[in-house]
């Protein structure tokens, strides 16, 4: 009888490594259409202030890294951010969904974004190679940017993106690690929203995919009903979305970057739950996917004229 007991446990165990098996042929497909090309991730939510989640997300994007992709993280940081204001004593205002940021605000997104929260990804990335280079927008004017309002201070919209010292990363095989700080023309830095930057950044670069982690499994018909999370969509129905009223404050950047993404020639962006242990791999290597992927609606959608945040001779090279 216990013959036959670890018998069958030996079958079950064949049966895992099977499946396990099967598991790693799925993704071959979706690892050879990748290889070689580059992945924006934007980073935030529990996933970044969660110290397991963040170890597993961390990674998740050296494993992208391994099997030969090219990921850019870009980074927020607004519970770190609102955590040293109530510490120092400084108010915590919003207004239409930004944070007021005067010059005492702007000092302390930059200790708490470059001065914290970026040292501790690249940190732990760094645990497993000298692999990341930590950056913020402003660094290299990366990221160009002017004020989006008087009322709002140091608040900033993206004006231009310049990939140079990006692509020089990648190309020295790094992983470059964006805090969402830009530079205006004058020299001023700015707080700028870091879904909208990680759109611009994966629209100048020629990016293959941008990946959104949030605190949600994706996008919803009905957010109240969780059985009409949306699998798939295209970059019309994205496009209408965005003049929902209905449709979350938070969600209104992730959409907009989708939909600047995919306009620029981006082929795919994801909205995923950054919570889900390896979301990010599920979503792509596997033909089911856990989150929402969005689409270009066919290739003459894409502007022939598309020039604001142009990829230059830098990204040709880098994509060959």
């Amino acid at each position: 009888m216990e013959f036959h007991k670890e018998l069958n446990l030996s079958r079950a165990e064949r049966a895992q490594a099977l499946g396990s098996a099967q598991m790693l042929i799925e993704t071959l497909p979706w690892i050879k259409e990748s290889t070689g090309k580059v992945v924006v991730v934007k980073y935030g939510g529990a996933a970044m202030t969660d110290e397991s989640l963040r170890e597993d997300v961390m990674s998740d994007i050296v494993l992208l890294k391994l099997i030969g992709l090219n990921p850019i993280i870009v980074h927020g940081g607004g519970k770190d951010i609102s955590a040293y204001c109530e510490k120092l004593g400084i108010p915590v205002v919003f207004k239409d969904g930004y944070r007021v940021s005067p010059p005492e605000v702007m000092d302390v997104v930059k200790i708490a974004l470059i001065g914290k929260v970026n040292l501790e990804l690249v940190s732990q990335l760094n645990e497993h190679g000298h692999i990341a280079v930590g950056l913020s927008g402003a660094d290299a004017h990366i990221v160009k940017a002017r004020q989006l309002s008087p009322e709002l201070g140091h608040v900033g919209v993206v004006e231009k993106v310049d990939i140079t010292l990006l692509a020089d990363l990648i190309e020295a095989d790094y992983i470059p690690v964006i805090a969402s700080v830009a530079v205006g023309a004058d020299g001023i830095s700015y707080n700028v929203n870091a879904d909208i930057i990680a759109g611009a950044i994966a629209a100048a670069i020629g990016a293959h995919k941008v990946i959104f982690l949030t605190d949600v499994d994706g996008l919803y018909k009905d957010f109240d009903d969780k059985d009409t999370l949306i699998n798939r969509m295209y970059l019309s129905d994205a496009r209408a979305m965005l003049s929902d009223d209905s449709l979350s404050k938070g969600m209104i950047p992730k959409i907009s970057a989708c939909t600047q993404a995919l306009s620029a020639g981006v082929s795919c962006a994801h909205i995923l739950n950054g919570t889900l242990p390896h979301s990010m791999l599920l979503e792509l290597f596997t033909n089911e996917g856990v989150g929402t992927m969005i689409l270009p609606d066919k290739e003459d959608d894409i502007p022939e004229d598309f020039t604001e945040y142009p990829m230059g001779n830098l990204a040709s090279k880098l994509h060959g």
